[in-house]
């Protein structure tokens, strides 16, 4: 499913427009991102939360030339699905 086919759906459980629901999901989406990148933890209770993780640095290899080298240290994006979610998704 992409953004387009999840705003077709959430416009026709909520009975709304699709031009409504596209500009609901997106605000959605942007404000996650923006409290996520901030460092804030965004929970939602049932689906999940989405929060910052720090990733070490590390050593790697180039594929090309099979050579070491340090992968610097970085934050990532995380997500962590919730209960209901998970025992939706393993029935």
């Amino acid at each position: 499913m992409n953004k387009g086919e999840l705003v077709d759906k959430v416009a026709e459980k909520s009975g709304v427009t699709k031009k409504q629901a596209d500009s609901v999901l997106t605000a959605a989406i942007e404000a996650i991102m923006e409290t996520v990148s901030s460092g804030d933890k965004v929970t939602l209770v049932g689906f999940g939360s989405f929060e910052r993780r720090d990733r070490k640095e590390r050593e790697g290899r180039n594929p090309k030339t099979g050579e070491t080298m340090v992968i610097p240290a970085t934050k990532v994006p995380a997500f962590s699905a919730g209960k209901q979610f998970k025992e939706m998704v393993s029935k």
